[in-house]
C-alpha cells in the first residue's frame, strides 16, 4: 500500500510531467494531421503525378546545369533556353502543387487550433519547461507569455508546443515520405520571388 502510494506521488510530482504531456499531445496531432493530409493529398493521382514531374523537372535541370560546358555561343545560347523552359517548367508545376495542397490546409489549421485551445486551458499560466538560457527579447514574449513573475526562462506552452510542433511534423514527414519533392523549395509558395537573371 505505501508502495503505490509512493509511485503515484512521484508521477503527479514529477518534475517534466508537463513537458511530456506536452510532447506526447504533439506527436499525436502531428500524427493525425499527417492522416488528414494523405486522405485529401498524398495518395491522390493528381498529387503523384505533380510530385514526379518535379522530381524529374529537378533532376534534369540539375544536369544541365552540371553538364559539360558548351564552347559555340549559339550551343550556348540554345541551352540557357531549354534551362530556362525546365526551370518555368518547375515553377509552375510547384505552384500547382502549393494550390493543391491548401484543401487539406484548412482542415489542419482547423485542428491545429482546436488543440492549441484545448492546450491553452490546460496550461494557461503554468511554467511547462526551464530554458538553459534568456532568449532574446523578440522571442521572450512568445517563450514567456501568459507567465507570472519576471524569470525569462521560464517557458510557457505556446513556445513548447511551437517547437515540437515543428520539429516532429518535419520529420515525421520525412520518415513518410511525405516531405516536399525536391526542388520544390525553390519556388515554394503561391507567390514565387521574380527570376532576377539578367538576359
Amino acid at each position: 500500500m505505501a508502495t503505490t502510494t509512493t509511485t503515484s506521488s512521484f508521477f503527479s510530482n514529477f518534475k517534466y510531467s508537463d513537458s511530456l504531456t506536452l510532447f506526447g499531445i504533439s506527436i499525436c496531432t502531428a500524427i493525425i494531421c499527417e492522416a488528414i493530409s494523405y486522405l485529401l493529398i498524398y495518395r491522390t493521382t493528381s498529387y503523384k503525378q505533380l510530385k514526379y514531374s518535379i522530381d524529374k523537372a529537378s533532376k534534369k535541370l540539375e544536369t544541365m546545369k552540371t553538364g559539360e560546358p558548351t564552347p559555340s555561343l549559339t550551343t550556348k545560347k540554345s541551352k540557357t533556353k531549354k534551362i530556362d523552359r525546365v526551370e518555368s517548367s518547375l515553377k509552375e508545376s510547384t505552384r500547382d502543387l502549393s494550390l493543391f495542397k491548401f484543401k487539406s490546409g484548412f482542415v489542419v489549421a482547423f485542428v491545429l487550433f482546436m488543440v492549441f485551445g484545448f492546450l491553452n486551458s490546460l496550461f494557461e499560466g503554468k511554467v511547462v519547461a526551464k530554458l538553459p538560457f534568456v532568449p532574446f527579447r523578440l522571442v521572450q514574449k512568445m517563450s514567456h507569455r501568459g507567465l507570472p513573475g519576471d524569470d525569462m526562462t521560464d517557458c510557457s506552452m505556446a513556445f513548447l508546443y511551437f517547437l515540437c510542433s515543428i520539429s516532429i511534423r518535419t520529420n515525421l514527414q520525412k520518415f513518410l515520405g511525405f516531405a516536399p519533392p525536391r526542388g520544390s523549395a525553390a519556388g515554394a509558395g503561391l507567390f514565387p520571388m521574380p527570376d532576377t537573371k539578367s538576359n
